[in-house]
C-alpha cells in the first residue's frame, strides 16, 4: 500500500527524502489519503474525474456494488484506500494518467504487488499520438505540429540522455512522459497482466488489465537501437539476430496479443501492427532494419542468402517438413521469397521449399542466383519489405 501511493503520486520514499523532516513527510502522504463511506461516493467521484461514457466502460468490467470495500480508486489529488480491505484487494482504478507517473514500471510492479491473481487494474494514458491531436485542435495544425515536436523532444528525448535526465527529473518531476500505446500497453504485459480491453474515450486511451503473473523483471525490454531478437537458427539452436528496433519499446511483449487480435498478413507478419513506429516503417521500406544481421553473419550464425531467421513461435507454425529441413541450413539476410516475388504467407513458405531443394544440389551457385533476383526485385520495386 505504501509503495502505490509513494508511485502513484510521485512522492519520494523516506530513505530518499532526507531534506524533509519526518512529520512533514507523514503530512505530506496523508494529504493523498482519503476514503469512500459508500458505494453512491465512489461513483460520484468515477463520474466527476471523468464522464458516463468512462463510467460504463469501467461497470462494464467491475461489479462496484460486490466490490465496493475491495476498490483502491485514484485520482490526480487523492488515493482513496483508507476503508479498503487490504486482505482482499479486488481492483485498482487508477485514474491519474499514467504519463504523470515518474517511475512507471515501478508502479505497475506496486499495483502487481497489492492484486491477487485475477484482480483488475482499470488505468489510462495520453498516447502521443492523441497528444499531437490535442495540440493541433487547440493551436491549429501548423502551430500545433511544432509544440507537439518540441513537447516530444523535452518529454521524449530528454529523459534519455544520461547527462540530463537528473535536471530534467529536478524540474518536471518526472511528468507528461510521452509515451505511445505500444509501449504503455506492453509494459503492462511484462510486469504481469493480461489485456482485456482498451478503448479512447475524448482523446484519452483507457484500458482494463488482469493480474495473470509477476513481472517479467528477468527480460531486457527493447529500449536501444539496435536489439536482438532470440530466433531459431541452424540445428535448431537460438540465436540473438540483431535488428534496428522499428517498433516502439516493450512492443515484443505484445506479439502474442497483436496475433490474437489480427493474425498474419501476407507476409507471414502480424497484420495491422500498431507496434511499428512511423520511423520504422521507413526503415523497413528502405530494408535498412535489417542492416545489423551483418553481425550474425560475421559470427558465423547466419549468411547472406537463406531461410528467414524465425521466432519459435512462428517456427512451430511451419509444416513439419520444412522446419527439418530449415534447420539443417544457417538462416540468412535476404530469404527466398524476395528473390522469387513470393512474399504471400501461403507462398513464402514454398519459396523455402523451392530454395531449399535447389540449395541441396547446387549450394554456392543457388545462393548467387537467389542473392541478384533479390536485388533486382527491390531496386526496380517488384517487392517491398513488410
Amino acid at each position: 500500500m505504501k509503495s502505490y501511493i509513494h508511485y502513484v503520486h510521485n512522492i519520494k520514499d523516506d530513505e530518499t527524502s532526507w531534506f524533509l523532516r519526518s512529520a512533514n513527510r507523514k503530512n505530506r502522504l496523508d494529504k493523498f489519503r482519503n476514503k469512500f463511506n459508500t458505494i453512491n461516493e465512489l461513483q460520484q467521484a468515477i463520474l466527476k474525474e471523468s464522464n458516463s461514457t468512462v463510467f460504463r466502460f469501467v461497470s462494464e468490467h467491475l461489479d462496484l456494488y460486490q466490490y465496493f470495500r475491495h476498490i483502491i480508486f485514484s485520482t490526480n489529488t487523492k488515493s482513496y484506500i483508507d476503508n479498503v480491505d487490504f486482505s482482499n484487494v479486488r481492483a485498482i482504478i487508477n485514474f491519474k494518467p499514467i504519463n504523470n507517473i515518474q517511475e512507471i514500471n515501478e508502479h505497475l510492479i506496486s499495483v502487481n504487488k497489492l492484486l491477487p491473481d485475477a484482480g483488475i487494474y482499470i488505468g489510462s494514458i495520453e498516447s502521443y499520438g492523441e497528444r499531437k491531436n490535442r495540440f493541433c485542435a487547440r493551436y491549429g495544425e501548423k502551430l500545433g505540429r511544432i509544440i507537439w515536436l518540441a513537447d516530444f523532444v523535452l518529454n521524449r528525448i530528454i529523459p534519455k540522455i544520461r547527462p540530463l535526465q537528473k535536471l530534467y527529473y529536478f524540474f518536471t518531476s518526472g511528468q507528461n512522459h510521452v509515451v505511445s500505446r505500444a509501449e504503455i500497453l506492453g509494459r503492462l504485459v511484462y510486469n504481469g497482466f493480461e489485456i482485456i480491453e482498451y478503448r479512447y474515450i475524448e482523446g484519452i486511451l483507457y484500458f482494463v488489465v488482469i493480474k495473470t503473473s509477476k513481472p517479467q523483471i528477468h527480460l531486457n525490454p527493447s529500449y536501444n537501437l539496435i536489439i536482438r531478437l532470440k530466433r531459431i537458427g541452424k540445428n535448431g539452436n537460438m540465436i540473438n539476430v540483431f535488428k534496428f528496433r522499428t517498433m516502439h519499446p516493450y512492443s515484443e511483449f505484445l506479439h502474442d496479443h497483436i496475433l490474437k487480435l489480427n493474425g498474419y498478413n501476407q507476409v507471414g507478419k502480424p497484420a495491422d501492427d500498431f507496434r511499428v513506429a512511423r520511423w520504422g516503417k521507413f526503415l523497413r521500406k528502405l530494408w535498412l532494419d535489417e542492416l545489423p544481421q551483418v553481425i550474425n553473419v560475421l559470427k558465423g550464425e547466419m549468411k547472406i542468402v537463406g531461410v528467414r531467421p524465425l521466432s519459435m513461435v512462428r517456427f512451430n507454425q511451419l509444416p513439419v517438413d520444412i522446419q527439418n529441413e530449415r534447420i539443417k541450413q544457417k538462416p540468412g539476410c535476404i530469404p527466398p521469397y524476395v528473390a522469387l516475388n513470393m512474399p504471400d504467407d501461403i507462398n513464402n513458405i514454398e519459396a523455402e521449399r523451392i530454395y531449399l531443394d535447389e540449395f541441396q544440389k547446387h549450394p554456392f551457385r543457388t545462393d548467387i542466383k537467389y542473392f541478384f533476383l533479390a536485388v533486382y526485385n527491390i531496386i526496380t520495386n517488384k517487392i517491398r519489405s513488410a
